[in-house]
């Protein structure tokens, strides 16, 4: 199809009916009813939202897997697999009716006793979020096929916004129950209750779904099948978008220095709408295990080596603000009041020089590695920006690069020096930003816990004495006094707020609906 044809046709309103060519050299017809092409990058690395919650696995598995409630953009609750929830007077018990009529992908009935298992037992085994969020039940019950009962130990204020797809995905418990859920053949095969179904997934080369056709929401989905194709050229995804090979691209997919080009072209939209729920912050990750780490000196002289404003302008261009704390100023209770580390080179060899680290006869005080984050080439540029700004006081880095996968295991399992990461805030601290920190969460093996080993026994006070409270100003006042011991402690090196960017084509209708964005379950997207 030529672009100028791509063009009218979005224009017109008309459904596409181009051919797409995919990595493969297999080309695959999208239907005339109204199929998506998607670009994914990088590959998942599996697509179980239960198993993996990288970003990759929440954008493709989101479609799949849904939980019990989906958020509008003030992060307000909203029906998905409940149609509707009671809250008792002590916020002790929270009562959902499920959906009437809900059938898993391979036919079978859903019901109350898959929630529980996958809540009770399922998510609390292997999801390291949901673990903490459900250890606070006393009971998870289903006292008929359509209500679930979960009941408090105490009181939980964010507890209504822990049933996003990626925090608590349910699954099938005719699948999974009385089996090992990390080796589980059906693993490679997702078995969900969402709108689009898996068909195959072809490495290297793309994932294709297609339509539930006995969704329980009437009229949806919208669209007949979806394509994700990986593209892992920078240059070839902006491509893809120009010439209307794929229509939507998400979060880092386009390079930042581009999205503005694309934007401006008549045939494709761009919002930033879609990531309120996330609120993702950037930082450098570090492994306070290992010397010189542990020595707080230097976490605030490296704090001082970064020039966030630079970061913003010249990797993100725009699409970001500094970071200075651990929770974002999209999030409740950020406290703007906490201690800050300005760009400082001055300052920070003060700091290496009190610890005794003095530059040898090549001008280097130590030498560390940089683990790459394997997701694009802005997380290539941070990395290459926090080499070459540690540079100017003596400290050298090696910068060693991996995959998905191995970045996972590698950081889960504690084996590096510092990485970049990068972590949602979940719409509440209690549930998104309490675990980087919280000691109880340093859990080997488990990626987005408290893999730096961070323990202050205050800090763990603090945070659990805020999520239990029922007063917003007692909230705001613990979680003030949390963002000033952590600023002032240094357990990550907090860089920026991200403000991701979405390109879609312009004829496409209803693609973001809420807090989730892209990751949420495209049920309402259709070809307008």
């Amino acid at each position: 199809m030529k672009r100028r044809d791509f063009t009218k046709l979005l224009a017109s309103g008309a459904a596409l009916s181009a051919v797409r060519l995919f990595g493969d050299g297999v080309a695959y017809a999208q239907g005339s009813n109204g199929g998506l092409t998607a670009i994914i990058q990088p590959e998942p690395p599996l697509l179980n939202l239960a198993l993996n919650q990288q970003t990759p696995t929440g954008v493709v598995g989101g479609k799949m897997y849904e939980s019990l409630l989906t958020y509008d953009f003030e992060l307000n609750p909203q029906p998905q697999l409940a149609k509707s929830w009671t809250v008792s007077e002590d916020g002790l018990t929270y009562t959902f009716t499920l959906q009437d009529d809900v059938k898993w992908h391979d036919g079978a009935p859903f019901s109350a006793a898959d929630v529980v298992f996958s809540c009770d037992v399922f998510l609390r085994e292997v999801h390291p979020r949901a673990r903490t969020t459900f250890e606070r039940c006393e009971s998870i019950e289903a006292p008929d096929p359509q209500t679930v009962v979960f009941t408090l130990k105490s009181p939980f204020a964010p507890f209504l916004l822990a049933f996003e797809s990626s925090s608590a995905p349910i699954v099938p418990a005719h699948i999974y129950e009385g089996t090992d859920f990390r080796n589980n053949p059906a693993n490679d095969t997702p078995i969900g209750t969402g709108p689009f179904k898996f068909v195959e997934w072809v490495r290297g080369s793309h994932i294709h779904l297609t339509a539930n056709e006995v969704y329980y929401m009437s009229g949806q989905p919208g669209l007949s099948e979806i394509y994700y194709q990986i593209i892992p050229d920078a240059a070839s995804r902006s491509v893809a978008m120009e010439t209307g090979q794929a229509q939507v691209a998400q979060w880092g997919d386009i390079e930042t220095f581009d999205v503005q080009r694309l934007a401006a072209m008549p045939e494709l939209e761009l919002t930033t709408k879609g990531y309120e729920f996330f609120s993702p912050v950037m930082w450098y990750d570090i492994n306070l295990r290992r010397e010189p780490f542990n020595d707080v000196r230097f976490r605030k002289a490296m704090m001082h080596l970064i020039d966030r404003d630079f970061v913003v302008d010249r990797i993100m261009f725009g699409l970001a603000r500094p970071a200075i704390g651990p929770i974002a100023s999209t999030t409740k209770f950020h406290d703007p009041n906490v201690t800050t580390y300005p760009y400082d080179v001055d300052a920070a060899i003060a700091l290496l020089d009190d610890m005794g680290l003095t530059p040898d006869a090549n001008g280097i005080r130590t030498t560390i590695n940089f683990l790459v984050s394997p997701y694009g080439e802005v997380w290539t540029r941070t990395a290459e920006y926090f080499r070459q700004t540690m540079q100017s006081a003596g400290i050298e880095v090696n910068l060693v690069s991996t995959d998905v996968a191995g970045w996972g295991t590698s950081v889960g399992n504690w084996d590096y020096d510092v990485t970049t990461n990068m972590l949602y805030q979940f719409g509440d601290p209690a549930l998104g930003v309490a675990r980087t920190y919280i000691s109880s969460n340093i859990r080997k093996g488990v990626l987005f816990s408290n893999t730096e080993g961070y323990e202050n026994p205050k800090v763990d006070d603090l945070f659990a004495r805020a999520a239990i409270s029922t007063s917003e100003d007692e909230r705001q006042q613990l979680y003030s006094e949390v963002q000033k011991i952590l600023t002032d402690e240094v357990p990550v090196l907090w860089l920026t707020e991200q403000h991701y960017p979405t390109l879609y084509a312009s004829g496409l209708q209803n693609l973001i609906t809420g807090a989730t964005g892209v990751n949420g379950n495209f049920g309402e997207a259709r070809w307008g």
